[in-house]
């Protein structure tokens, strides 16, 4: 098979696969089981639409409108009424790799056969997807329940050729044009369809999926700044020593620690004091580095469980038993996913705390052990990186704001009705941003740390080191000197450690890290 297509079965996807398709280029295939068990579902759907008994979603009004028996003609226009209704979001624009998510894992539950949406659907979405279309989604109008409402009726609107879109060429265009530009008939949806193409978690799930991969990278970046870290303020690695961290058996805390050994490994840095003083210990900041980084893997792992139990169900309501039962539920609810979005959250914002008491460390000449004031060329003819921790400890102070969990809040809906909602998709932006901005505290880390390791003069860093030191330059983020714009090597130390560079660096010396 192509390493760039995704086959969507009836059993749900992968995390790899939604990455793939959001920010790849990867193309869908509808296996022949999905449309089977599409078709079945289907049938179900089509012999309750005939009945005389109301049906929630199949022949009934929504949410609290649901007490109203829909007669058969008008129930094309209610499916359609309620995409247009429910595309009531505003504000700035989501990104595309979070809409082409969004769509591709409302596709995974309408392929599992348990929604009752017909072939002639899941096929037209699968299309949209392929041709690159991406509906123009805003940032707010989900509570993360009863699904990503608004967001998701944003991307129906589209399968109905109606709304805007982004082409594959960038361009917003009316999405009747695109759909037509590529051969894409609109669909007019029938019954249970509008409702089926609304109700998911899917686009708090497709951030937390992404979430979830950036920081893996960032986990083990931050390892890499602890190192060079201690390595600069000439640290001792013995507090690093497996056998201390096997008596206190979490999983992430040895991973971190085994990091940092395997970047430190032949350093001639660690374990020489200024003025051969002896130092009993380090600071919290350099000594429990692998604790707090350790704890942030764990929850990490947790929040994959929560992950991949969400990428294999089917979320819907009413949804279609494989005996023919169309049941209401409530697994539309947000609350497993929004609470591990805000575990993680919390988590970005303690590595973004300590990272930046290193950085402090390293800048303040009465605790970084022989270093210059603010690593400057000429202390007080040049400021060095003074401001640049500054930025640093706005970041960490947003990290902080960032981390307020959402999935605490709950304001009522729809009369009473939705009386309890999730806050999700709110709590899977604030994450966005918390991880683009925990990538950037780590960026000035780095900054620090490897200007600090070049102003060490008669020591020999450790290889992992030196090969950060020479990827770095090579990126021509510059090493220490006079005063300068710093602004450029900031935003080059950001994209040198979000790109995975940083990581790529140490792991052609140590293999790869955990």
């Amino acid at each position: 098979m192509d390493m760039h297509t995704v086959v969507l079965g009836t059993s749900g996807t992968t995390a790899q696969d939604v990455i793939a398709v959001a920010r790849g280029a990867a193309r869908i295939e509808l296996s022949e089981e999905a449309l089977a068990a599409v078709a079945t579902s289907r049938a179900f759907i089509d012999e309750l639409a005939a009945k005389p008994d109301p049906v929630y979603g199949v022949s009934t009004g929504f949410g609290a409108l649901a007490v109203r028996h829909i007669s058969p003609e008008l129930r094309v226009q209610l499916q359609r009424n309620i995409v247009r209704s429910h595309a009531a979001g505003m504000g700035p624009r989501v990104e595309r790799e979070v809409v082409r998510a969004l769509m591709f894992l409302r596709l995974k539950t309408l392929a599992s056969g348990h929604t009752g949406v017909r072939p002639l659907v899941v096929e037209t979405m699968a299309a949209i997807l392929n041709a690159g279309i991406t509906p123009v989604v805003h940032e707010y109008g989900s509570l993360g329940c009863s699904g990503d409402l608004a967001p998701l009726s944003h991307c129906a609107l589209t399968l109905m050729g109606e709304g805007d879109a982004e082409g594959p060429d960038g361009v917003v265009r009316p999405a009747g044009e695109l759909l037509a530009a590529h051969g894409i008939e609109p669909v007019e949806l029938r019954e249970k369809e509008g409702l089926a193409l609304l109700n998911g978690t899917d686009g708090m799930l497709g951030m937390l999926v992404m979430a979830c991969a950036d920081l893996a990278r960032l986990f083990t970046s931050a390892d890499i700044t602890a190192a060079l870290s201690l390595e600069a303020l000439l640290g001792t690695d013995k507090v690093l020593a497996p056998e201390l961290h096997a008596i206190r058996p979490h999983p992430g805390q040895a991973a971190s620690a085994a990091n940092m050994s395997k970047v430190l490994a032949g350093s001639e840095f660690t374990g020489h004091h200024q003025d051969d003083a002896p130092r009993v210990q380090d600071a919290y900041s350099i000594r429990c580095a692998p604790q707090v980084a350790g704890a942030g893997r764990d929850t990490l792992d947790h929040a994959r469980l929560v992950a991949d139990r969400e990428l294999a169900a089917a979320v819907d309501n009413p949804v279609v038993l494989p005996d023919g039962r169309v049941e209401s539920n409530g697994n539309f609810h947000g609350a497993p996913v929004a609470y591990v979005l805000d575990f993680l959250a919390i988590a970005a914002a303690d590595l973004g705390s300590i990272a930046e008491r290193r950085t402090d460390r390293l800048l303040d000449k009465n605790r970084s052990h022989g270093l210059p004031a603010f690593l400057a060329g000429d202390p007080g003819v040049d400021s060095g990186l003074m401001i640049a921790q500054y930025t640093q400890a706005a970041l960490v102070s947003e990290l902080k704001r960032l981390a307020a969990p959402a999935s605490v809040d709950s304001i009522p809906s729809s009369a009473m009705q939705e009386d309890h909602v999730s806050m999700g998709w709110s709590a899977a932006r604030k994450l966005r941003t918390a991880v683009d901005n925990l990538a950037r505290i780590i960026a000035v880390e780095l900054y620090a740390a490897t200007r600090a390791i070049e102003m060490r003069e008669g020591l020999t860093p450790a290889p992992a080191t030196r090969a950060v030191l020479d990827a770095v330059r090579g990126a021509g983020i510059q090493g220490p000197g006079e005063d300068r714009f710093l602004a450029p090597d900031l935003a080059d130390a950001y994209a040198f450690v979000r790109g995975g560079k940083l990581v790529a660096a140490v792991e052609s010396v140590t293999g790869e890290l955990a």
